[in-house]
C-alpha cells in the first residue's frame, strides 16, 4: 500500500491538460467499435462478425475480437498470450474451432448462441445496474480481460480502463485495500468495479475521466514488470530484413507456415503444428515452440539485440507494442513493433558461436558488453537476470522455494546466484568461475564458524537428521578424554532463526543442496508449521531441549531438488504446501556452439527428447554435462571427456545396463554385437553425433 500523501501528491503533479488528445483519440477509437457493432445488433450477430480465424468480407470490416485486441489499443491493451482469451475462436491453419472446456460437447452454433446471449445478457444487466448478475455468466469467465475490455468500452462511466487481474491487484492494494477480496474467486469484471469505487472515494481524483486515472496509474505507480532475458532476434538470414525492419520500427520472423502464433494455448500445442510443416526437425521443434511463444509474448519495454550472424550488433531495441500476424507482409508475417537504437551497433572480436538460430538469450555479461561498447557511453547498472528475479520473487511470496529439475541443470548455481543478488552482488553472477567463487565464499561462513552470516548453506543426506538442523544431544570428548559425553547443541537452523532475530532489517538466506535426499518431515519437525509467512515469530515449544523457538519473518530457504532421484509427487503434502516449486530445465542457450559438424544445443536437444520418451522427462540430462568453465566445450577432446565419461554413464544408469534403452536413446552409436556404447575417436565424434542427431531446420535464421 502506498502513503495516501504519495498517490496525492502524484496526482496534484499529473498533467491532465496533456491528456486531451489522448482522450479524444480513445473516444474515436471507441466510437469505432460501438457503430461497427452497436448493442442492439448483438441478439443476432453471427459468429464471422465476432470470432478471429473467420473469413470477412472487406466490407464488413474486422471482427469484434479483433477490435478489441489489435485494433483499440487507446481503450487499454489485452494482448498477449493465446486466443483463448477471446472465448471462442477458429485457427486460420486448421479451421478448427477452439471452444471453452464447458461448451466442448456443443457444435459450434450452439456454442455461439451461448456465448452470444451471455454477452447480451451482461449488457442488459449493466444498463439496470445490476452488476452482480454478470457473475452467474460462466461462460464469460473464460474470457475475463476480453468481457471486461468490452463493457468499458460500452458503458465507459462504471469501468476503468484496467484489464488484467494482476494490474487490478496492484492498484487496489495501492489505493488501501490490502487483502482485498479481488484477490480470491471475485471476477475481473468486478474487482474492476471495486477499483473504480476506490477511486471515487479519493478527492484527488474528483472530475477525472477513468482513461486519466489509467494513464496516471501506469504512469506514476506502475505494477513492477517482471524481470525477462533479453532476446536476440536476427532480422532474416544474414539480416537481410534489417532496413524494412528497421524503417519500420519492428522486428519481423518466419515460419508463416504455421499461422498466427496467439491461436497457440501452449507449446505442446505448437509443437504439433511444427511437426506437422517440419516434422525431419522434430527433436528441435519443443524448443522451437517455446521460442516463438516467448517472442508473441513480448511485452512493451522488453529488450531485443537484432544481429546480423555471429559478430555484428545491428541495433539494441525496446518493445512499444504487442505480437500481430500481418498478413500484409509476403513473408516474415510475425511482428512485434520496436524503437531501434542503433548507437549500439558494434562488431565483436570473436563471434558468438550461439548467435547462430534466429532466436538467442542475451546473457547479462554479454549485454553488459554490447551496452559497453556502445559509442560515448559509460557502463549501465547491473541488472538482475530474469531467472534470478523470478526466485526472488517466489521467496518474497511464499518465504521458501524448491528448484527443481534434471541433474545438470544449474539448480544449485542459481540458488547462488539468488544469494548475490540479495547481497547486491548481482555484478558477480556472471562473472569469471573464480571471482564468482571468491565472491560466494565472502558470503558464506567461514570452515568451522558456529555464527551464521546472511548466506548460509547445507546439503541434506539420508543421515540428515532434526538433531542436524534443529537441536539435538551431540555426542563430545568428557574432560578427560576417557570417554564421551552428551551434550545439547542449537542445530544450523536454529541458529540462523537467532541471528535473524537480532538483525531484523537483513534477509537471512539458507540454501539446502539436494533438499530430496533427506527425510524432510523428520527433518524439519514442529517448525515445517511456521514456515508460512503468516505463521513467522509464532513461538513453538521444541520436544528435546523444551525451549520456545520461532522463525523469523526475514529468513528465507531455498532448496534444490534433482528430479531424476526422486519426483516431486513423492514429497510429504505439507512440505509442498508450503514451498514454492519453480522448475529450472535444460538451457539450450547455454550451449549454443558447436564442436566441428556437432551442433551442441541441437545434439543435447535430440538426446533429451529422447531419453524423454524411454525414460520420462525427470531423467533428462542438463547443460552443465557440455559445460567447461562456463563455457561450452570446444574440442574434440573436450567433447570426447563430456561424452563418455558424463553422458554416457548417465544413460547406462538411467536403463540399469540393459542395451535395449542404450539404442533407443543412442542409436547406431551402439555396438550391434556388444550392446555396448562404441568407443569413437576424439576426432570422429563430433561428425558421428551430428550424423545421429541430425540438425534441426530450426537451427538456420528464419
Amino acid at each position: 500500500m502506498a502513503d495516501d500523501r504519495t498517490v496525492e501528491q502524484a496526482a496534484r503533479t499529473f498533467d491532465r491538460a496533456s491528456m486531451t488528445d489522448v482522450l479524444v483519440q480513445a473516444e474515436r477509437s471507441r466510437q469505432q467499435v460501438v457503430e461497427n457493432f452497436p448493442l442492439g445488433d448483438w441478439p443476432t450477430l453471427p459468429l464471422h462478425r465476432y470470432a478471429l480465424g473467420t473469413v470477412h468480407a472487406p466490407a464488413a470490416g474486422r471482427p469484434f475480437c479483433w477490435l478489441m485486441e489489435y485494433g483499440s489499443d487507446p481503450l487499454g491493451s489485452i494482448r498477449g498470450g493465446s486466443a483463448a482469451k477471446h472465448i471462442i475462436y477458429r485457427s486460420r491453419r486448421t479451421g478448427e474451432w477452439r471452444l471453452p472446456a464447458p461448451l466442448q460437447k456443443t457444435s459450434v452454433d450452439e456454442a455461439w448462441q451461448q456465448v452470444r446471449g451471455e454477452f447480451v445478457a451482461a449488457f442488459v444487466a449493466v444498463r439496470g445496474g445490476d452488476f452482480r448478475a454478470i457473475d452467474d455468466l460462466e461462460t464469460l469467465s473464460y474470457g475475463q480481460a476480453l468481457v471486461t475490455k468490452t463493457l468499458t468500452t460500452y458503458f465507459p462511466d462504471d469501468f476503468l480502463p484496467i484489464y488484467s487481474a494482476s494490474h487490478i491487484r496492484h492498484f487496489t492494494e495501492l489505493l488501501g485495500e490490502t487483502g482485498h477480496q479481488a484477490y480470491g474467486s471475485v471476477r475481473s469484471w468486478q474487482a474492476n468495479r471495486d477499483l473504480l469505487a476506490l477511486v471515487r472515494r479519493r478527492p484527488e481524483f474528483e472530475g477525472w475521466h477513468p482513461l486519466e486515472v489509467m494513464r496516471f496509474l501506469y504512469g506514476a505507480f506502475s505494477p513492477k514488470p517482471r524481470r525477462r532475458d533479453t532476446l536476440k532476434i536476427a532480422p532474416g538470414p544474414g539480416g537481410r530484413l534489417w532496413q524494412e525492419c528497421r524503417a519500420g520500427r519492428h522486428i519481423r520472423v518466419g515460419w508463416d507456415e504455421i499461422g498466427d502464433l496467439g491461436e497457440y494455448e501452449s507449446d505442446t500445442d505448437l509443437k504439433r503444428a511444427l511437426d506437422d510443416v517440419w516434422p525431419q526437425s522434430a527433436g528441435g521443434n519443443l524448443r522451437l515452440a517455446r521460442q516463438l511463444l516467448a517472442y508473441r509474448d513480448l511485452e512493451p519495454g522488453d529488450r531485443i539485440v537484432a544481429n546480423r550472424g555471429k559478430s555484428e550488433v545491428l541495433a539494441l531495441g525496446e518493445v512499444t507494442g504487442g505480437y500481430t500476424y500481418d498478413e500484409e507482409y509476403p513473408e516474415y508475417r510475425h511482428k512485434v513493433p520496436v524503437a531501434w537504437d542503433e548507437s549500439y551497433a558494434q562488431v565483436f572480436e570473436a563471434p558468438e558461436n550461439a548467435w547462430q538460430p534466429t532466436f538467442a538469450k542475451v546473457p547479462e555479461k554479454l549485454l553488459r558488453r554490447i551496452r559497453d561498447g556502445r559509442e560515448a557511453t559509460s557502463p549501465g547498472p547491473v541488472e538482475v537476470p530474469g531467472a534470478v528475479q523470478d526466485v526472488i520473487d517466489a521467496l518474497r511470496h511464499k518465504g521458501q522455494v524448491i528448484l527443481f529439475g534434471p541433474p545438470g541443470t544449474g539448480k544449485t548455481r542459481l540458488a547462488l546466484s539468488v544469494a548475490l543478488a540479495l547481497a547486491e552482488r548481482a555484478d558477480a553472477i556472471d562473472a569469471p568461475p573464480a571471482e564468482r567463487a571468491s565472491v560466494l565464499a565472502g558470503l558464506l561462513p567461514a570452515p568451522g564458524a558456529s555464527e551464521p552470516t546472511d548466506v548460509s548453506m547445507v546439503t541434506f543426506h539420508p543421515s540428515y537428521a532434526y538433531e542436524d538442523f534443529v537441536e539435538g544431544y551431540k555426542p563430545e570428548p568428557s574432560a578427560d578424554r576417557a570417554g564421551l559425553n552428551l551434550k545439547w547443541r542449537e542445530g544450523i537452523f536454529l541458529r540462523i532463526c537467532a541471528a535473524a532475530e537480532k538483525a531484523p532489517d537483513r534477509t537471512f538466506l539458507l540454501i539446502i543442496d539436494e533438499i530430496n535426499r533427506g527425510d524432510l518431515p523428520r527433518i524439519l519437525g514442529e517448525l515445517v508449521t511456521l514456515l508460512e509467512l503468516d505463521k513467522r515469530c509464532i513461538p513453538v515449544t521444541l520436544p528435546i531441549s523444551g525451549r520456545q523457538a520461532a522463525i523469523p519473518s526475514n529468513v528465507r530457504i531455498i532448496g534444490t531438488m534433482n528430479t531424476a532421484d526422486r519426483s516431486i509427487g513423492h514429497l510429504d503434502a505439507a512440505i509442498r504446501r508450503r514451498f514454492a516449486f519453480l522448475e529450472v530445465p535444460p538451457d539450450l542457450d547455454s550451449v549454443e556452439g558447436s564442436v566441428g559438424a556437432l551442433d551442441l544445443a541441437v545434439f543435447l536437444a535430440g538426446l533429451n527428447a529422447r531419453l524423454a520418451r524411454e525414460f520420462g522427462a525427470d531423467h533428462q540430462i542438463g547443460q552443465a554435462f557440455l559445460l567447461r568453465e562456463d563455457r561450452p566445450v570446444s574440442s574434440e577432446d573436450e567433447l570426447g571427456a563430456a561424452f563418455y565419461h558424463d553422458i554416457v554413464p548417465q544413460i547406462e544408469d538411467h536403463g540399469m545396463g540393459r542395451p535395449e534403452p542404450l539404442r533407443a536413446v543412442l542409436g547406431s552409436l551402439v555396438d550391434p554385437e556388444t550392446g555396448r556404447v562404441a568407443r569413437v575417436p576424439p576426432q570422429d565424434l563430433p561428425n558421428a553425433l551430428a550424423a545421429e542427431f541430425a540438425e534441426p531446420d530450426d537451427a538456420v535464421e528464419r
